[in-house]
């Protein structure tokens, strides 16, 4: 194992307190400035902006997690043969992963039409979205490695399908810290009724310092978590609780001269209280046009909920924060074992609108260049039938959609097989997409470095992996990590 010193110890560890919503607001005082390993692979401990490796096209993200495995085949991937050949078996089968399966292949109950210059097939399903086709990348040839969903939502987040290593967002605000020392590098908006499968886990630190992990911001009620008291107090009453509880720290900290950690820990919560204080008012939508709340749906029920994160995370983005993860609807509202015609039209509807006013908003606003909107589930559906007019899960393809941060808008890359079974065409792995996103932030994935239980732990896991960047999906590839990797048809 890599020894580290008394500094980086205490600094990964932050004696438990990385926990707590506040946690990636903490460590902005000088005391938490980057270490070196001793193989010189530096260890941050705070949030300021770092430089990248080289120019960046993109300085933010915007992830929407479309959590519960979209059907390829409904949505984004047409497939004809499915209705020349409806009823008849797979002449090679599929991995079967439910019972209930039956290898007879089932057309899509959906309508498609071509939107756009580029003649992007979009289903019935998403009207908004085939709008703006001209503005996204479609990657139609993603596959990845496990058929069940929180293995499935691990591997897109962390290139592995077990728990245990950082997610996207938590590696990214590692690499570069944030703009905005008010507000965390790292936030996500789930809905309020309740959280996917997983949890927590879908925005884990894992084995980097806590500050790194997401912080859960609510649209409903109070934005941010443990702000306030529980109880309403007297005026001056938090003030006098907040200076009891310094001199507190500060007499354990007289017993311990010389813990400069601890020191620093004891001013930034202080410090912390202060910043998160200006939270509520980058998340009060109450400054919003009337214009731009019907754009996302916010005087809709059916779209309120979704399209509410999705402008949030726009106004977080403006504001500096350099991750933002959108979750759907809680458990996973894209899994359709049966009757798909209708989940599939009663998700779409919640969701499409706020993405697609999202990418409008960013346009207009002259954000759009510089912040990546990717929206992605964890894996595809079979061309066959589950339970007479459902689909079960497929590892094998699916689709997800990149817009703005330099990936090509109107592109169509990659393709599946006469069925939509699996990718042959251009594949595109997991880890290639999250090395291809570090890129565009100008981070050389291979040089994104920690060290864990003896070796050098990266975002893409490139050792293991072989991660490359996909330069096909960029319009401008050139970068010291740029290459185009190779992946035609295997």
């Amino acid at each position: 194992m890599l020894p580290i010193n008394r500094r980086q110890m205490l600094g990964l560890s932050g004696f438990g307190l990385g926990q707590v919503a506040l946690s990636g607001l903490l460590a902005q005082d000088p005391s938490f400035a980057a270490d070196s390993s001793p193989n010189d692979v530096p260890i941050y401990g705070d949030l300021h902006a770092r430089k990248t490796h080289f120019p960046p096209q993109a300085t933010a993200v915007i992830q929407l997690i479309q959590n519960g495995g979209p059907s390829q085949m409904d949505l984004f991937d047409p497939k004809p043969q499915l209705t020349r050949m409806a009823g008849k078996p797979h002449p090679d089968g599929v991995e079967i992963h439910q019972p209930n399966n039956v290898n007879s292949l089932l057309p899509s109950p959906l309508k498609f039409r071509k939107y756009g210059e580029c003649g992007m097939d979009i289903s019935e399903a998403l009207p908004h979205v085939s709008g703006i086709v001209d503005d996204l990348c479609f990657v139609r040839s993603m596959h990845t490695e496990h058929n069940n969903h929180l293995e499935g939502l691990n591997m897109l987040l962390t290139c592995k399908i077990f728990p245990g290593r950082p997610v996207m967002g938590a590696w990214i605000s590692y690499a570069l810290g944030t703009e905005n020392q008010n507000l965390p590098a790292y936030v996500v908006l789930r809905d309020p009724d309740g959280y996917t499968i997983g949890g927590k886990q879908l925005w884990a630190n894992a084995y980097l310092p806590a500050l790194y992990q997401g912080v859960e911001f609510s649209t409903r009620g109070a934005p941010v978590h443990h702000l306030n008291p529980a109880t309403p107090l007297p005026p001056g009453a938090q003030r006098a609780n907040l200076d009891f509880l310094q001199q507190l720290n500060a007499a354990h900290s007289r017993n311990r001269p010389g813990e400069t950690e601890l020191e620093a820990r004891i001013e930034n919560f202080e410090l912390a209280a202060r910043m998160q204080l200006k939270a509520p008012d980058v998340l009060n939508l109450s400054s919003e046009t009337k214009a731009t709340k019907r754009m996302y749906g916010l005087e809709n029920p059916a779209t309120a909920k979704y399209g509410t994160r999705c402008l949030m995370a726009r106004r977080l983005v403006e504001s500096g924060v350099r991750f933002v993860q959108v979750t759907t609807s809680p458990g996973q509202p894209w899994d359709h074992h049966g009757d798909i015609k209708t989940g599939m039209k009663k998700i779409a509807t919640e969701t499409d609108l706020g993405a697609t006013a999202l990418v409008k908003d960013l346009k207009d606003r002259g954000l759009l260049d510089s912040t990546i909107v990717m929206w992605a589930g964890e894996f595809g559906r079979l061309p066959t039938t589950q339970n007479g007019s459902g689909r079960d899960h497929n590892r094998n393809a699916f689709t997800i959609w990149f817009a703005g941060g330099g990936f090509k808008p109107g592109l169509i890359y990659g393709e599946t097989d006469e069925f939509g079974y699996k990718s042959v065409v251009n594949r595109v792995s997991v880890p290639n997409m999250i090395a291809t996103v570090c890129h565009q932030l100008g981070l050389d994935h291979t040089r994104v470095q920690f060290p864990n239980s003896g070796r050098l732990e990266t975002p893409a896991d490139v050792t293991v992996t072989g991660a490359r960047v996909v330069g096909d999906l960029l319009a401008n590839p050139g970068g010291k990590s740029g290459k185009t990797s190779d992946q035609k048809k295997k």
